[in-house]
């Protein structure tokens, strides 16, 4: 009988000394295999970092474009004031004109000499044709006293010097904008050379 219990101890030696033979892990008592999880971390973190130097980076250049953009524009600005060298006190013209006055929406006297603003169109005020006509006129009037009154102003020609009635043809700007659109957008003019339409209809 003494012979199983000496193969049954072998056996037992052999279950022994294969798990002692098992290779050794490597850092940290991980296998190969435990370390690969790491990999893609370690690879996200980069990215990370890349991404956010690079949008503090782009950031920057973004606000020292829009430096660059706000400088440039007041120096526009700055260049446009320096040509605005026209200004009086203006009133309401009388039937025969005057020196320094406002006729209607889109002609005045300056210095004594009569201007038709050349860039837009106001309704008619000597006479109306209608009532509706009558009362944007005298709006479109009264709006180009109070531009003009505000400050220096430019008088820009165009490739006319005169209309057939003797009256200068300019554009009025200041700081580089037409005082003329201002009436536009405010609805009481209309952009020149887009129709005569009747303002009754």
């Amino acid at each position: 009988m003494a012979k199983p219990d000496t193969v049954y101890r072998f056996k037992k030696h052999r279950r022994q000394t294969k798990r002692s033979m098992q290779p050794h892990h490597g850092f940290g008592g991980l296998s190969p295999n435990a370390k690969k999880p790491f990999l893609p971390i370690v690879i996200l973190l980069a990215v990370a970092t890349f991404y956010l130097v690079w949008n503090v980076s782009g950031s920057n250049s973004w606000i020292n474009s829009d430096n660059s953009i706000a400088g440039n524009t007041q120096n526009r600005v700055a260049s446009f004031a320096a040509t605005d060298r026209e200004s009086a006190s203006f009133g309401y013209c009388d039937s025969g004109g005057g020196r320094n006055c406002v006729v209607d929406g889109d002609t005045l006297y300056y210095q004594g000499q009569k201007i038709r603003i050349a860039d837009i169109d106001t309704p008619e005020t000597h006479p109306p044709r209608c009532v509706y006509e009558a009362q944007l006129g005298a709006a479109a009037t009264q709006r180009l006293h109070v531009l003009v009154n505000a400050g220096p102003f430019a008088l820009r020609p165009i490739d006319r010097d005169e209309d057939v009635y003797g009256r200068k043809l300019r554009i009025l700007t200041r700081n580089g904008e037409s005082l003329g659109g201002r009436l536009v957008n405010e609805g009481l003019a209309r952009w020149y050379g887009t129709g005569r339409k009747s303002w009754c209809e």
